[in-house]
């Protein structure tokens, strides 16, 4: 049986106050599950942003979508996650990953570690938040019994041996990163065998995991040209005569979009899909026709 469809939108953007809340309240009525938040510099700070959201709506989840985690200091980190979770009400679903702009690094003076050794941060990270959370004294105590559920995203082998060990929900980044930032898009057989290797180390816990998609494109068959100017350098070789066949984009009309979600669903087992902000709008009716 298919797990149930979740949608959420990544934030990049804040404006005033008011601007943001307007913004978290139009995702939570156009049916959105999750308002996640990205982690640039340059760009509004989660975890304020995500206390904010939580005010301003009543349903949605919130999540760090996702934390340069090689930035924070696990413990500290795990202070703050739990008041966010506390106030929120328990709303808080933890995004973690190892960061891939060396420039962001540099702008903050901080080291840019090697792979390897980012990879282990993350699993640090979550290994630190699951332990203090298991303890009964530890405060402050998160609203979510355990804390907050926990969402790794990565695509390479290392980084997905962590997701399979320690996340609630696996988010597969769709291609590959250079530490310039600059991304190369993976297509469906790509993507497939992603999702199968984490399937293989999941084992037992293979039932219990989501899969997560972050899609890089939604857009009309008319905006068809657009998209592929937009992503002609982020392509695998021979993949601009089938744009459609990219999991990361979506294409055409709401029903057709749709119809594209429910056979990624079948085929890869995702059902988790979190859009960017600009897709906002765009993407709405498309929920709406697999709710």
């Amino acid at each position: 049986m298919s797990a149930p469809f979740r949608f959420g939108v990544n934030m990049i953007t804040s404006g005033s106050r008011a601007e943001w809340t307007e913004k978290c309240r139009r995702a939570e009525d156009l049916g959105y599950d999750v308002i996640g938040i990205a982690d640039h510099l340059g760009v509004p700070a989660p975890f304020p942003s995500m206390l904010v959201a939580a005010d301003a709506t009543e349903r949605v989840r919130l999540n760090t979508f996702v934390l340069n985690t090689p930035f924070y200091n696990p413990v500290l980190l795990a202070r703050d996650v739990a008041t966010v979770d506390l106030l929120s009400g328990g709303r808080v679903e933890l995004g973690l990953g190892a960061g891939y702009v060396k420039a962001e690094f540099e702008a903050a003076g901080m080291p840019f570690p090697g792979p390897r050794r980012r990879v282990e941060q993350v699993a640090e990270a979550a290994s630190t938040l699951r332990r203090l959370y298991a303890d009964p004294e530890y405060q402050p105590r998160p609203a979510q019994a355990g804390g907050p559920s926990l969402l790794i995203a990565g695509w390479g082998d290392r980084l997905l041996r962590v997701a399979a060990e320690h996340a609630d929900v696996v988010a597969l980044t769709g291609g590959t990163a250079a530490d310039s930032g600059h991304i190369t898009v993976a297509g469906p057989e790509a993507t497939a065998q992603r999702v199968e290797y984490v399937r293989g180390l999941l084992g037992d816990r293979a039932d219990q995991v989501e899969f997560n998609l972050l899609l890089q494109g939604v857009a009309s068959a008319a905006e068809r040209p657009e998209i592929l100017e937009r992503f002609a350098t982020h392509l695998p070789d021979g993949a601009a005569d089938n744009l459609e066949d990219i999991p990361v984009v979506l294409l055409g009309s709401p029903g057709q979009m749709a119809d594209q979600l429910r056979e990624r669903r079948k085929r890869y087992g995702i059902s988790y899909f979190t859009v960017l902000e600009p897709n906002l709008e765009k993407f709405a009716p498309v929920i709406e026709q697999l709710r």
